[in-house]
């Protein structure tokens, strides 16, 4: 039995045979169905993207009804439980966990390079004191470019590599600098002595102390969020860093336009979101009112429900764990409570469970930032330095393939055609 599609055009009664492979057609296949030999072949039109696969990808996988998540086929449960954000960051851009000397030296190669160039420091210190962090991170990162101009040599292993050690290393003190800049704080150097995610930490909150050492549960708890926010298939910004990246263009410019993707609200800012609705809720007793307003569509329900997982998203599972630790150190955030309890209900009410709403990661993440003291506009900046391993994993294995072109997406044309242009003296007059 071949595996293949076939199609019968009631246009012109012709019967194709499309190969299936992996569970997808190919659209040039589709566009050899022509009504007609001076008419165009037949397109897919699908606006999102909902049903339309743009690459071959062994990064990360998803199975989004069975509620999976998998990078390199590692269950995400496993690595948020037994390893760090640097070597998931490894496992992602190499293809597989690393030893104990492969570690070592990917570790020190990214602490040396946590520094950036003074003229950075000035650029961002440029900024309105009010800019919004997210656009200075974007900003930031795409000027990197300009410091690293043998970045444009993206078909050279070694160069592709040093690339990626330097955007991983770099984007705390990006994100940090653009968190200071914010609070009218100096900036606040790496200090290669720390972890990554601890030295993220005192570039954030360190003042007059010689030597800031954050809590060791406030720094797991942190690398176990950029671990859950490392890579996740083909959203938005990873594919607006693909797309982008089809250009041949450098990486920094190519991640860029993933922060920039990222910035946008239905993207990275659910989780602030989620914090409205909840401070809108305003107490338990409010919930079953609530309740009845997204029901009746006069209430929107943050955090519930996801494109992908259609079952209870994995993440969302473990980031409730890391938000017992913060809240052990920081203590408990009056809003828990209320999201306690909403999910509580949402998980057994018909109305929900019938249309699979389940939490997703965003539910309890904003929680945790916010206790960090974090404000809501510094969410999508970590949501992006967790995201940076995944989008230059998914941008590495773009350059690799051959089967990836340059992006540019057929459209439907819906405009007028053919009109009689007339000259503005008579138009005019």
């Amino acid at each position: 039995m071949t595996d293949s599609l076939t199609v019968r055009d009631n246009r012109t009664g012709q019967e194709y045979d499309v190969p299936i492979a992996d569970g997808t057609i190919k659209a040039a296949d589709l566009g050899k169905i022509k009504a007609g030999e001076d008419q165009p072949g037949l397109a897919v039109y699908d606006p999102g993207f909902v049903n339309t696969a743009s690459c071959r990808s062994s990064v990360t996988f998803i199975d989004g009804d069975k509620g999976i998540l998998e990078y390199r086929g590692y269950p995400i449960e496993q690595l948020a439980e037994g390893s760090n954000f640097l070597e998931v960051a490894y496992l992602l851009n190499h293809g597989a966990l690393p030893t104990k000397a492969e570690f070592d030296a990917w570790e020190h190669e990214i602490t040396y390079h946590t520094f950036v160039h003074e003229n950075i420091k000035t650029f961002m210190e440029g900024f309105r004191y009010d800019a919004h962090p997210m656009g200075m991170l974007m900003a930031s990162v795409g000027a990197l470019s300009t410091f690293y101009p043998d970045a444009r040599d993206i078909h050279d292993a070694e160069n592709r590599h040093m690339q990626i050690v330097r955007m991983i290393a770099k984007m705390p003190t990006l994100g940090a600098w653009s968190f200071r800049h914010a609070q009218g704080k100096p900036f606040v150097y790496p200090d290669n002595e720390l972890s990554y995610t601890a030295n993220f930490l005192s570039m954030l909150f360190k003042m007059s102390e010689k030597t800031f050492e954050p809590d060791p549960r406030l720094v797991r708890a942190l690398d176990v969020l950029f671990i859950l926010h490392a890579d996740h298939e083909q959203n938005a910004s990873t594919n607006a860093v693909r797309s982008v990246g089809s250009t041949q263009v450098d990486p920094y410019s190519a991640v860029a336009s993933g922060v920039g993707a990222l910035y946008g609200p239905l993207h990275g800012g659910a989780n602030e979101a989620v914090l409205r609705m909840l401070r809108r809720i305003g107490s338990k007793e409010n919930i079953p009112s609530f309740i009845e307003g997204v029901k009746n569509g006069n209430e929107k329900l943050m955090g519930f429900g996801h494109r992908v997982y259609k079952n209870y998203d994995p993440r969302a599972r473990i980031i409730k764990k890391a938000a017992d630790d913060v809240f052990e150190v920081t203590g408990v955030n009056p809003l828990l409570e209320i999201a306690l309890e909403l999910e509580k209900i949402a998980l057994e009410d018909e109305y929900f469970v019938k249309r699979k709403l389940y939490p997703n990661v965003d539910f309890y993440s904003g929680l945790i930032y916010e206790a960090f003291q974090f404000p809501p506009e510094m969410f999508t900046v970590l949501f992006a330095i967790g995201r940076t391993p995944g989008w230059l994993a998914q941008w590495l294995e773009l350059v690799q393939d051959k089967e990836q072109k340059i992006a540019r997406p057929k459209q439907i044309y819906t405009g007028a055609r053919t009109l009689d242009f007339v000259p503005a003296s008579e138009r005019w007059a």
